[in-house]
């Protein structure tokens, strides 16, 4: 029996059990949330064993293209870019195809092993998906990097079109419990999220989702959704942390311990074994100056900022992946050492937003 208060060889023991093929229960999941803080380092060698199998000491680092900025009609809780939390300004416009493959090419400039194009949208119109397919051909024909689209709730023949054009991957968060959703999103419900992972999956296209850890969520929520990604089997799961955006409903909710954010890292990574784990948005303000040993439990981290808010540059990215020994991962399958001067002409980028209502 698991110890609800394990000590330091129990971490151990299970990163044994994990590699030897077994699943992680319930409570050893909530053991390592409640990790005591003298025991952080021992749980982060212990998740880093288990990374290490299946990653060895590769970064892959991941970029987003807000392809649609603002103007969603969507009322996530979270999310700067709902039309009901900003001024209103009609229908956000759709980047050219153009600006999608220069989006692209600076992001393979800075070693990226994956392009992600994202839209502020319900789901993608007809005219949003001729455009993210032109643009997915071209950068496929162009250069080597992955593609993954966040484009809202699929049907199964969008899905289908997405994959014909070549996008590798669909991003699809279910951001928290089945229970917790209703409490932040209104619009569509959490089993509409799931359909959409499942419509990208019998397309072919790998499968991206995750969530947020600061929610206003109990344990047991974040347990559900750790438990309910495991069960969908899916290929990426990005982690987040709420960086909460002033005008929306959940302006005033706490920043996550840093402490917490490393142990639910190591909760993800012991649950998802084999999986691409990735810290992502809220990684910088949440981790500080522990930034680094994020990449003991996850394999993988997003650069050049994200949505709406700015984040490490590559050249800091880079750096610190260098400093402590990582390696990057190409799309290629190639691994190559981290070059902080190679990159250092990529500043992040900072989107603009409609100004949020008082």
């Amino acid at each position: 029996m698991f110890s609800a208060t394990p000590s330091r060889p129990q971490w151990s023991a299970l990163a044994d059990k994990v590699l030897a093929g077994g699943a992680v229960a319930r409570d050893e999941a909530r053991a390592v949330l409640h990790a005591p803080e003298d025991e952080l380092l021992a749980l982060l060698d212990a998740a880093f064993r288990v990374r290490r199998a299946h990653w060895g000491r590769r970064v892959s680092l991941h970029v987003l293209e807000n392809a649609k900025l603002g103007g969603c009609p969507e009322d996530c809780g979270f999310c700067s870019q709902s039309s009901r939390y900003a001024s209103p300004g009609g229908e956000a416009a759709m980047k050219s195809v153009d600006e999608l493959v220069a989006g692209a090419r600076r992001a393979f400039a800075a070693r990226a092993k994956r392009y992600c194009m994202v839209t502020a949208t319900r789901g993608p119109s007809q005219r949003d998906l001729d455009t993210i397919c032109e643009a997915a051909q071209r950068i496929k024909a162009e250069m080597d990097i992955e593609l993954c689209a966040s484009l809202g709730l699929l049907t199964e023949a969008k899905a289908q079109r997405l994959a014909g054009a070549g996008v590798d991957r669909f991003n699809h968060n279910l951001e928290t419990s089945e229970r917790h959703y209703s409490q932040i999103v209104s619009t569509h419900s959490w089993r509409d999220r799931v359909a959409t992972i499942e419509h990208a999956r019998r397309a072919g296209m790998d499968t991206c989702c995750g969530g947020i850890v600061g929610l206003g969520e109990t344990d047991d929520d974040l347990l559900d959704l750790a438990f309910a990604l495991r069960e969908l089997d899916v290929d990426s799961v990005p982690v987040n942390f709420l960086d909460a955006r002033p005008g929306t409903p959940l302006a005033g909710y706490p920043r996550v311990e840093p402490g917490f954010a490393l142990r639910a890292l190591c909760m993800f990574r012991f649950v998802h074994p084999r999986t691409d784990l990735r810290v992502a948005g809220g990684r910088e303000i949440t981790l500080r100056a522990l930034q680094v040993m994020a990449l003991y439990p996850a394999n993988s981290i997003f650069t050049q900022g994200y949505l709406t808010t700015a984040g490490a540059t590559p050249h800091d990215d880079h750096q610190m992946i260098r400093d402590a020994g990582f390696e990057l991962e190409l799309a290629s399958g190639e691994t190559v050492p981290a070059d902080p001067d190679g990159v250092a002409h990529l500043a992040t980028r900072r989107p603009s937003l409609p100004v949020a209502r008082s």
